[in-house]
Order: structure tokens, then C-alpha cells, then sequence
């Protein structure tokens, strides 16, 4: 199965400097429910199995790539923006908060890794479609659309996975 919706994304483009978007982007960019997390965990699951479960391994290293454009993506668009962007978020209280691996899950049962991969996907999309809510940026908002395409598309091979390893 595809992992990645067969599609272009968008130019990346921004109507105007918000540095107030590009701050609700780094969420998406270096979060705790993150497009460098999920980097991260689907690598880390990507070599835990590999020499387990080829079809899951691989798949998640296919899916980890993608999630790599998803950062290129969106790291261009919080420097459009007006931001550097760099791996940290900035808190309710205005701290600075750096990606950490401790945001990682590192659990080893496959299908505890799979329901959890599940989870993290249907969270950032709730992520996007907030982020999508409050700013008004049309070439942000198409981005933020598109990305979310792809972590549809994600969930469809999580869940693949899952019956496949359950059956």
C-alpha cells in the first residue's frame, strides 16, 4: 500500500510575515505531536523491527520519509513567515520548549507501536485542522490541507498493518 498520497504539494508560498502563524507551525514542526516526532519514532520502530517484520519495517521507514518532506514543508513555510525554523515551541506561558527525544514512544510490542502510531496520526490531524481554524492564510491553510492528506493516508497503512499482523 502507498503510504503517501499521490499528489503534489502545494507551492510553498505565504500571503504576508505572521509570526504568530509561524509559532502555531512550529508545533507542528517540533512538537510534542510533531512531524520531527513522528520522524523520529517511525525510525526508531524502522530499526527495531527491521530483522522482526519486513513489511512493517519498511513501511515505516516509508512513512518516516514522508513525514521528512512534511518538516522540509513546513520549515520552509515558518521562515516565509518570519520565523527561524528551529526545533523548539513556544509555550501558553511564553517559554521556550526544544524537541526532546523523551517525546518519542519507545515501546517494542508491534502492535502497541501500531495503536499508538494510529493515535499520534489522528492527533496531528486535529493539530492541522485547529491550526487550519484560526489562521487565515489561503496558501498556509492549502499546505496544512495537504499534509493532512497524507496523514489520512498514514492511519489507512497503520491499520493495514494491524489486521495483517492480528490475522
Amino acid at each position: 500500500m502507498e503510504c503517501r498520497v499521490n499528489k503534489p504539494y502545494p507551492k510553498i508560498e505565504v500571503e504576508e510575515e505572521n509570526i504568530s502563524y509561524a509559532n502555531l507551525l512550529l508545533e507542528d514542526y517540533a512538537g510534542i505531536v510533531s512531524e520531527e516526532t513522528a520522524i523520529n519514532q517511525y525510525i526508531y520502530q524502522h530499526f527495531d523491527k527491521f530483522n522482526i517484520n519486513e513489511e512493517f519495517s519498511n513501511t515505516l521507514s516509508s512513512i518516516a520519509v514522508v513525514e521528512m518532506k512534511h518538516l522540509e514543508l513546513l520549515g520552509k513555510t515558518i521562515k516565509l513567515l518570519g520565523l527561524n525554523p528551529v526545533f523548539k515551541i513556544k509555550e501558553k506561558n511564553c517559554n521556550l520548549t526544544y524537541w526532546s527525544s523523551s517525546f518519542v514512544n519507545y515501546n517494542t510490542n508491534i502492535i502497541d507501536m501500531l495503536k499508538n502510531d494510529i493515535k499520534i496520526e489522528e492527533q496531528a490531524i486535529q493539530n492541522y485542522k485547529y491550526h487550519i481554524s484560526i489562521i487565515n492564510d489561503k496558501y498556509v491553510k492549502r499546505l496544512l490541507y495537504r499534509i493532512i492528506e497524507d496523514e489520512e493516508q498514514h492511519i489507512k497503512c497503520f491499520n493495514m498493518l494491524l489486521e495483517n499482523i492480528l490475522l
